[in-house]
């Protein structure tokens, strides 16, 4: 292998860590005890229950939490099932989760026609970057979700801040 092969190769190792931390082993988690408490998957949302979170004015899709499926966990972990809908008709659900304490978010499953769910196949923890794929993450995070980096009390609260229809003060 010549130098320039060799320094291609040094950049795009570097680019693929700067793209995705989490697959090149930078995201660790500061309490080495931690443990994921179980979970259940939810039932497919329901239309009644979904509401709306504003994300991005630039995007043309709709961003949807399912009510019914917000829980947060014994483990500090928010979890919740949400809906994307694209102006082109598409819709992607998915079961995730959100832990404040490391900025991390989790994928469990995606959703199926029928209301079956398929589970993730990289199910990794992953930090929340402010991307456009990301950013409806990085909203439920900040603005609803997480005190800081500390989880919410309750559903309840979680729930308020969402019907209100605006984040949470800082």
């Amino acid at each position: 292998m010549n130098q320039l092969q060799r320094n291609l190769c040094g950049g795009l190792a570097a680019l693929a860590c700067f793209l995705n931390p989490a697959q090149a082993g930078l995201f660790t988690d500061p309490d080495p005890n931690w443990k994921e408490g179980d979970f259940a998957l939810p039932p497919a949302p329901r239309e009644t229950a979904l509401r709306e979170i504003p994300v991005d004015d630039a995007s043309r899709n709709r961003f949807l939490l399912d009510e019914r499926s917000l829980t947060v966990g014994g483990d500090a972990v928010v979890r919740y099932v949400l809906v994307v809908r694209t102006a082109g008709g598409a819709e992607n659900v998915t079961f995730e989760g959100i832990r404040c304490e490391v900025g991390g978010w989790r994928m469990y499953a995606t959703g199926r026609p029928g209301g079956e769910w398929a589970l993730a196949r990289d199910a990794a923890w992953q930090p929340i970057i402010e991307t456009a794929y990301n950013r409806p993450r990085a909203a439920l995070a900040k603005d609803y979700f997480c005190d800081g980096m500390v989880p919410p009390r309750d559903r309840e609260e979680v729930l308020r801040r969402l019907r209100d229809g605006r984040p949470q003060t800082k």
